[in-house]
């Protein structure tokens, strides 16, 4: 079974037969065999060799026991799959010392070497599982940390372009002049405070209309003669007030337009 990078078995036993009798059962695997005869010379090769995806243990050795070595394999690396071996004599002792090194399996000696390869099957699918998990946890943090990023640059540039938009409006506002904008689709998207209130007539209000229903026809035509010219100019009477108004042609790098000024020619 092909895992895409080198299996790794570490067997720790302070009696070397049984650290042979390991090796012989992975002969035919293409797994890397390390050993030990001590919890001290395990954790060596560990620093050493890692990563390591499985430790086996023996349950009884001097110094330091197979239980007290796997707990120092899980505070400082967790994500190995650990084993321990033992005689039934110790099951009890074992079973209830499995939460603190958080073993994933215990094998009682004799073991079954058939029973044993199965047993390493399942832990490393569990360990590559696990690791390809984490990925796909880091995956989606990144991704999200990235999407974060998006919607906070993206929520700035709005909120950027909305003070900008307020800004340019108020600045209509105070002109002395009328103003309205038009899109290149016919529809008014821009009109300043007075423009609003010369055309306050106009059901649904001027901004949002289509320029045929808002506008008088004379701007109408002007506008659809503009083809030929990028300003045009006429006088607009309306309730007893004279407009000079010019209509100009709006090309910038990505809008197009109208851009309608009226000036009261009785100021």
């Amino acid at each position: 079974m092909d895992f895409g990078e080198t299996v790794k078995i570490l067997c720790v036993d302070d009696e070397k037969n049984v650290l042979r009798s390991l090796e012989r059962i992975f002969l035919d695997d293409d797994y890397e065999i390390l050993t030990a005869t001590s919890g001290d010379e395990g954790l060596l090769l560990l620093e050493n060799e890692g990563p390591v995806q499985i430790v086996i243990s023996d349950y009884r050795m001097p110094v330091m026991d197979g239980v007290e070595f796997l707990k120092a394999v899980y505070k400082r690396w967790p994500d190995t799959v650990r084993i321990v071996l033992s005689g039934y004599a110790d099951a009890a002792a074992i079973v209830a010392a499995i939460n603190d090194g958080h073993i994933y399996k215990f094998i009682p000696k004799p073991w079954n070497d058939d029973e044993l390869r199965v047993t390493i099957i399942n832990s490393l699918e569990r360990y590559f599982l696990q690791k390809r998990n984490r990925e796909l946890m880091a995956e989606l943090s990144s991704a999200n940390d990235e999407l974060e990023r998006k919607v906070e640059k993206r929520t700035y540039e709005l909120e950027l372009r909305n003070h900008a938009l307020t800004f340019s409006q108020s600045v209509l506002n105070a002109l002395p002049v009328a103003v309205i904008g038009i899109d290149s689709e016919g529809m008014i998207v821009q009109g300043s405070r007075s423009a609003v209130q010369i055309f306050t007539g106009i059901a649904g209000g001027l901004l949002g209309s289509d320029r045929h229903d808002a506008l008088p026809a004379e701007f109408n035509h002007a506008i659809d003669d503009l083809a030929d010219k990028k300003v045009s100019r006429l006088t607009w009477h309306h309730n007893d007030v004279r407009y000079d108004v010019r209509i100009n042609t709006l090309h910038t790098f990505d809008q197009t337009g109208v851009v309608i000024t009226m000036i009261d020619m009785m100021l």
